[in-house]
């Protein structure tokens, strides 16, 4: 049976949950802040996607809380016929509640708020270690039609 999940943008004394997410996995715990106080770069950063109405911070809420995040961000585009593109970034799922249709609820409203803003494009990237998550999207209809590249700067 699918969850009773509802999907909204994030309020800033969710964050510290938003952020419990985002470390909950093998490659966020290597790069999110150690848990038990909030680091001020994630309070600075949550404000200014708050601000910037081209981003949105989402979190997926059922009766026991919140159990999954993503980030939205529409980008305009002179490609594509100047077609705005929805970005997916930062997807988690609760580990509590994996495997029981959440992530395809949470990415199918993506897709759909995507849509309801004017996107002709929906991207998002996946790291390769993740393989079970590059299937998950293909099988979502996404396709892996592109090489990406990333430059850490520090």
């Amino acid at each position: 049976m699918a969850r009773s999940v509802t999907f909204r943008p994030a309020q800033r004394d969710e964050l510290e949950m938003i952020v419990a997410l985002l470390a909950d996995d093998e490659l966020g715990q290597t790069r999110e802040a150690e848990q038990g106080s909030l680091d001020p770069a994630y309070i600075s950063a949550f404000e200014a996607i708050e601000r910037d109405p081209g981003n949105e911070v989402i979190v997926g809420v059922d009766a026991d809380g919140i159990v999954g995040t993503m980030q939205l961000s529409y980008i305009p585009n002179l490609t594509f016929q100047g077609a705005t593109r929805c970005q997916i970034e930062g997807v988690r799922i609760a580990d509590r509640v994996r495997g029981q249709g959440l992530g395809q609820q949470m990415i199918r409203w993506a897709v759909d708020r995507a849509s309801e803003n004017g996107c002709g494009i929906v991207q998002l990237t996946s790291n390769k270690a993740r393989d079970r998550a590059i299937v998950f999207y293909e099988a979502l209809g996404f396709q892996a039609s592109h090489v990406g590249f990333k430059m850490y700067l520090d």
